[in-house]
């Protein structure tokens, strides 16, 4: 099978931009963290600093316990969506951008004589010099080259920093046998746990494995597609609707009171109003969750006719919050998801309300905070919550900065 993708993958990409834009930070531990606090957790670490064990999710008084030395940035989500947009546009004047998976992760369609082994690697290589070049030595990356995307990334995450490898037909699928489970994309802990319970304990039992094996431990048809793309083959599928809008905050030590949590999770939800009506989409259920600093979670959700109006998102908001019960525990971290989405298009409407006019003030409202500052009108439950709760970047969704910005 010939070589049909470019998997590129940037390394430690939120440190690699902050040591990209302070020459201070080069060549020393970081940890980019969503508040600066020793309670929260970091969200990214340099590679100077995974030296010494620190990692996502790392809780900071021990990483620095771990990191003598290590600086602490408060994430830049703007610069990071910024320096992504850059990126792309970098690797494009390379090779066409096929599709881009997360803020650090793309992936590139080999074509005709491009997928000849020294001609992919002459991309690889230019894509290193340009990004080098326009957006900043320090912005470094992993390449993978194979004949599927599953191959490609699992390539990409071979050798780190700054690595290339290709994986080709006749590579397979020895290479892959110093790999542990869960190296390979779309394996994690439940899913580990249940290859194990059916005699699969290495990488390379899970490719000598039959397809009907695999159905079974997979549950259908997805362990035929990872037989499949063990091998090379290249596995199409459609792509997956929006399932889900929300937000989540770590609260900073200042906000770790019911009250203020409330305002937090008010300024979430109506940034997330905000961003369903940017979609054109109606929500029917809102899910709250709220974790303590005691390591308890509490959450609760309801559901309502679907809208995007955030009047009636808010009162649902409400509704649940008076049902979350009184605690000594002080709230660590907030989140709000909307949940059950349809195209607003499908939208009937209540029978017995009218809400022309809540369209036009929520039109109103999202053209005024565009125009001029998210916090330029806000519904009033948010107001000890205007400087928290400052744009966030997940694994699959890249911010637009003119909506989710602040």
């Amino acid at each position: 099978m010939p070589l049909r993708v470019l998997y590129v993958d940037f390394n430690s990409y939120f440190a690699s931009v902050e040591q990209q834009e302070r020459p201070e930070l080069r060549g020393k531990p970081v940890a980019i963290l969503p508040v600066v606090a020793d309670t929260t957790c970091c969200i990214a670490a340099s590679y100077e600093a995974k030296k010494f064990g620190v990692k996502t999710g790392t809780r900071v008084s021990d990483a620095k316990r771990m990191c003598p030395g290590l600086r602490l940035v408060e994430a830049r989500p703007a610069t990071y969506v910024e320096y992504h947009h850059r990126l792309v546009a970098a690797v494009e004047s390379c090779i066409h951008v096929e599709q881009v998976y997360s803020i650090d992760e793309m992936t590139c369609e080999l074509l005709g004589r491009e997928r000849q082994r020294e001609q992919a690697l002459a991309i690889a290589g230019r894509i290193k010099r340009t990004i080098a070049g326009t957006v900043g030595a320090g912005l470094r990356c992993s390449i993978g080259i194979a004949p599927n995307t599953f191959l490609a990334k699992t390539a990409s995450d071979m050798q780190k920093p700054d690595g290339c490898v290709v994986i080709e037909d006749g590579d397979l699928p020895r290479c892959l046998f110093g790999l542990q489970l869960r190296d390979l994309c779309g394996i994690g802990a439940a899913m580990e746990k249940r290859l194990r319970l059916s005699g699969i304990h290495s990488v390379e039992q899970l490719c000598r494995a039959g397809k009907l094996e695999l159905r079974k431990v997979w549950g259908g048809v997805e362990g035929e597609r990872v037989h499949a793309r063990l091998r090379g083959e290249a596995v199409h599928t459609a792509p997956g609707e929006r399932s889900s809008v929300g937000h989540s905050h770590v609260l900073p030590p200042h906000l770790r009171s019911r009250e203020a949590a409330y305002s937090v999770l008010h300024r979430l939800l109506q940034k997330a109003a905000m961003r369903l009506r940017d979609y054109h989409l109606i929500a029917g259920t809102l899910h709250v969750g709220v974790k303590y600093v005691d390591g308890t979670r509490r959450e609760n959700q309801i559901g309502f006719d679907p809208t995007s109006d955030t009047v009636q998102l808010l009162k649902a908001l409400a509704r649940l919050w008076r049902e979350f019960p009184q605690t000594a525990a002080k709230p660590l971290a907030v989140g709000v998801t909307l949940l059950e989405l349809f195209d607003a298009a499908c939208q009937s409407g209540a029978l017995f309300e009218r809400l022309d006019a809540r369209d036009k003030l929520n039109a109103a409202i999202d053209k005024l905070n565009l125009r001029y500052g998210k916090n330029t009108l806000y519904f009033g439950g948010a107001h000890l919550a205007l400087k928290a709760a400052p744009m966030r970047i997940s694994f699959n969704h890249i911010p637009d900065v003119k909506i989710e910005g602040d």
